[in-house]
Formats: structure tokens, C-alpha cells, sequence
């Protein structure tokens, strides 16, 4: 694993960061749990459906232990490194490596498009394959399934019935469902919920629904 080094030196290494927050984790198995959000800037990928636009780009430029700093305030157990793709900037491995120093449970974001094999082992991946409505699909870095342990995540957002149709074939395919815990999530305002948990316990899928827990409280307000 290539984010070792002495402590001082994965520190004082710098990201660009978008925003820190904390809030209630709105996915993921750790839903519902109070949560310091660290989201860094920029994404190669443009998801049809993203609701984070405002992450490509601009932030700050900020020291790891000056992130640390702000997120020990906060005074909460659970971090989550997200964006964006936090995975686009090569700090972020000494992020997660510091932040789980600190004592921090954490869990990282990503877009399932970049190798997640360096990532500390103490980290949770909650790692996305895009299905074809996303209209990134041809990112999927199917290698990474190799790297997935079982307190990692799966999730697979889905826009209509032909996503599902193909989240459904990749579960069985891929085994993904053996791999780790499968979370399929439907695009706000595009499937309706009510339709996927049917079309779920139809097929016997071993999966769990997801809803956005942050979105049902506090709609689209950024930072929360």
C-alpha cells in the first residue's frame, strides 16, 4: 500500500476541498448515524443525475491536518470522505490513512471508476457501479470487485426499469451479493420507490433498498 510514510508527512500533504460538514449519514448501511462529511473538489465523471455539480470545481486548497483539525471539532466518531470523486486527488489516500489514525470510523465515496485497491484497509468503500442511465457505464472499473471486502459496499443508483434490469443482471453475473452488501437507490424524481422495493421482493433480490435519507429531511440544501 502506497500511503504509508511518516505521519508528518501525510499531514501536511494538501487537497482541494469543497466543504466540511456534519449531518446524518443519508446512505449507505450507516444511514441514520451523525456524520462529518469531508467533500473533496472534482470528478472525471459527469453523472446524468448528479446532484453534486457543485463540487467540480473550486474549494480550497487545505493542509490534511487542518482538515483533521475541523473535523475533530465536531466531536463525532463517523467521517465520510466524499465529493466529487475523492479518488482524483492522489491525497486523499493520506487522508483516509490520517483520519483513521485519529480513531475515526470511516467510509469513502466513490464513483467505482478509479482503483480502490490502496485505500487503508480501515476504511469502508461504499463503491458505485453506474448502470447505463447514469451515462457513465463504460467508467466501471470492474477490477475493483476483486479488492472489495465484506464491510465494503456496493451501490447501484437507478433512473428507470432498464437500470434495474441491468443491476439485476450484474448481481448475479458478478456474484456482487457475495461479495459485500448490495444497496440499489433510486434517482429522485425519476423512479418512483414504491416500484423498485416491488420489483425487489419480486425477484428475490438479495439486496438492500436505499432511499436518501438527507434528501427526505432537509431536500437539496447543500451542506446538510
Amino acid at each position: 500500500m502506497s500511503t504509508g510514510g511518516p505521519a508528518a508527512l501525510r499531514t501536511s500533504a494538501r487537497l482541494r476541498i469543497s466543504e466540511v460538514f456534519a449531518s446524518i449519514q443519508g446512505e449507505s448501511t450507516r444511514t441514520g448515524l451523525p456524520t462529518v462529511f469531508v467533500r473533496l473538489t472534482g470528478c472525471p465523471l459527469r453523472c446524468v443525475w448528479c446532484d453534486t455539480e457543485y463540487a467540480f470545481q473550486g474549494g480550497q486548497l487545505r493542509e490534511v491536518s487542518d482538515v483533521l483539525a475541523e473535523v475533530a471539532c465536531h466531536g463525532l466518531r463517523h467521517v465520510c470522505v466524499t465529493g466529487g470523486e475523492p479518488l482524483a486527488q492522489k491525497a486523499c489516500l493520506l487522508l483516509l490513512t490520517a483520519l483513521c489514525d485519529a480513531g475515526h470510523s470511516v467510509s469513502l465515496e466513490t464513483s467505482g471508476a478509479l482503483d480502490v485497491s490502496e485505500v487503508d484497509p480501515r476504511v469502508s468503500r461504499i463503491m458505485d457501479l453506474k448502470a447505463p442511465g447514469s451515462g457513465e457505464s463504460e467508467r466501471n472499473l470492474l477490477e475493483n470487485l476483486a479488492s472489495l471486502r465484506p464491510d465494503d459496499e456496493i451501490k447501484i443508483v437507478l433512473a428507470d426499469e432498464g437500470d434495474y434490469l441491468w443491476a439485476r443482471t450484474q448481481i448475479d453475473t458478478l456474484a456482487l451479493a457475495t461479495r459485500c452488501a448490495v444497496l440499489l437507490s433510486p434517482v429522485q424524481g425519476r423512479l418512483d420507490p414504491a416500484q423498485l422495493a416491488e420489483w425487489i421482493v419480486r425477484d428475490r433480490l438479495p439486496v438492500r433498498l436505499q432511499l436518501q435519507l438527507h434528501k427526505i429531511l432537509w431536500n437539496d440544501t447543500r451542506g446538510r
